[in-house]
């Protein structure tokens, strides 16, 4: 059974850092890509980076691109988020999801074959 398990957020005020997790299981993680997406209050989902795990390329939304970086750890099956310089624009509600093969620079949901249930981030002002 595939799972992705995501986990680090939580509160933090305007400018500081989180780092988010997700781990995966049930399926061969350096075959898929894995991306980030959020939900904000309101708003579409969006898509925030990703990491092909079989040749590290990255991507990143123009939001985020500076102050986030994706990694992965293929030993421990694990992507992870590092979000620094945060804003309470970047407030809501983070997911990793998943796809065989490479990610892509459109960050597009319906590319994306599974999902996790998601974490919160809120920041502060």
């Amino acid at each position: 059974e595939v799972q992705l398990v995501e986990s680090g957020g939580g509160l933090v005020q305007a400018g500081g850092s989180l780092r988010l997790s997700c781990a995966a299981s049930g399926f061969t993680f350096d075959d898929y890509a894995i991306a980030w997406f959020r939900r904000a209050p309101g708003m579409e989902r969006e898509g925030i980076s990703c990491i092909t795990n079989s040749d590290g390329s990255t991507y990143y939304a123009n939001s985020v691109k500076g102050r986030f970086t994706i990694s992965s750890d293929n030993a421990k099956n694990t992507v992870y988020l590092q979000m620094n310089s945060l804003e309470p624009e970047d407030t809501g509600t983070y997911y990793c999801a998943a796809v065989l093969g490479y990610g892509s620079s459109l960050l597009l949901s319906d590319e994306y074959d599974y999902w996790g249930q998601g974490t919160q981030v809120t920041v502060s002002y």
